[in-house]
């Protein structure tokens, strides 16, 4: 389906035959954008590894919500509503299922006085439940004016259950979401300009977490008795598992390169030793890294062989088909440059469609009259969202 523009032109974009991806409906087709312009697309490099890909195929665009302030962390409630965080505000909000005339309505259900903003530190991850239906309880992962905690939230109650992760004017980290497994997952960052966290094993910074719902390290971790799963990360926004089970994590803020990374149980990505490909073989490489100027890519999602992140600097999606051993056919295909402004939060949303947010409302961003927004992004032509 093709969506219109404010300025009166198709809010479209051709997308090559190599992006494969699921389908499903839950929310049904996309109503009318009020903001966008054509974003281009070059031809993929690299041919379908499977299904009837002959044709391009479009993807339609929906702002679902607008005027919210730094929108950071997205998860999703059975009854498929999401919940967002803002950074700034400590806001806990609610994005759906319900409509109103400005698209899905958004209600606030907390503001988290614990929190406490500042540079990139504040309300950041957000997971929901496995048992949400039940204990109707959320996670929480944000910094008060020591350190970065995660929390658990329910009835409007917030309740510290780890502790102690290094707190900084930007390296903070902030993913937060349960893995297949049903385990707690969080991304932190290093939390020191020179790096001096990431490597060690007793610091919680530069690391990503596997924990319990009570905030004890996870059993099957790499060292018993440790919430370590992977080390030597500098700034962890994003995690994102794909059908096998495969973890996806971004790394947003090295001074060279920002990364994407298929993260391994154990593995050390480097930091700071390594910015980006490093030839020392103790050290995992990035999947792909692009240069900071031209990225801080922050969410990352994955459906079926599409992986996805959202850049900041970059002001754009970056869509990158991936085999099933984690390597990337082709070019990386460029999405929605420069439209939306910064890119921030990105999820595959349980209908398979992508949810992602812009971050303008920050001291970096240009905010236009509607930001901040939350976007749905369709692939039509069989794509993400259609049923």
């Amino acid at each position: 389906m093709v969506v219109r523009s404010r300025r009166g032109r198709a809010a479209v974009a051709t997308v090559g035959a190599v992006l494969v991806l699921t389908t499903g409906c839950s929310f049904g087709p996309p109503g009318p954008d009020q903001a966008g312009s054509p974003p281009n697309l070059s031809r993929p490099s690299a041919a379908p590894t499977s299904g009837d890909d002959s044709g391009d195929r479009e993807a339609a665009l929906t702002v679902l919500a607008k005027n919210l302030e730094v929108p950071w962390g997205i998860a999703f409630l059975p009854d498929g509503a999401a919940v967002v965080t803002e950074r700034d505000t400590a806001r806990v909000l609610k994005v759906g299922p319900e409509s109103d005339a400005g698209g899905l309505k958004v209600t606030e259900l907390d503001r988290l006085d614990e929190v406490r903003p500042g540079g990139s530190g504040g309300l950041l991850g957000i997971a929901v439940s496995p048992d949400y239906e039940t204990d109707e309880t959320l996670y929480v992962y944000y910094s008060t004016e020591r350190d970065n905690r995660i929390g658990r939230l329910t009835g409007g109650k917030l309740t510290p259950i780890l502790t102690g992760i290094p707190r900084s004017a930007a390296q903070n980290g902030g993913a937060l979401a349960f893995g297949p497994d049903g385990r707690l997952y969080a991304g932190t960052g290093d939390g020191t300009p020179a790096g001096s966290q990431a490597q060690n094993a007793k610091s919680l910074g530069g690391k990503i977490l596997r924990i319990t719902t009570a905030g004890k390290p996870a059993s099957g971790n790499p060292v018993k008795g440790s919430a370590v799963w992977s080390s030597g990360h500098r700034d962890v926004q994003g995690l994102a598992w794909d059908a096998t089970g495969k973890l996806y994590a971004t790394d947003s803020t090295q001074p060279r390169t920002s990364e994407l990374n298929v993260i391994r149980k154990g593995g050390n990505y480097g930091w700071p030793k390594a910015d980006g490909d490093s030839t020392d073989a103790k050290f995992a490489n990035p999947m792909v890294s692009w240069p900071s100027d031209q990225s801080s890519c922050g969410g990352v999602a994955a459906v079926e062989s599409l992986v996805a992140t959202s850049c900041l600097v970059g002001e754009k999606l970056y869509l990158l088909s991936v085999t099933g051993n984690g390597t990337v056919l082709g070019t990386p295909q460029e999405l929605l440059t420069g439209e939306y402004g910064r890119l921030r939060g990105l999820v595959a949303a349980p209908d398979g469609s992508l949810w992602l947010s812009t971050s303008n409302q920050e001291d970096a961003g240009e905010p236009a009259p509607d930001d901040d927004r939350l976007i749905r992004l369709v692939f039509s032509d069989g794509g993400a969202g259609r049923s």
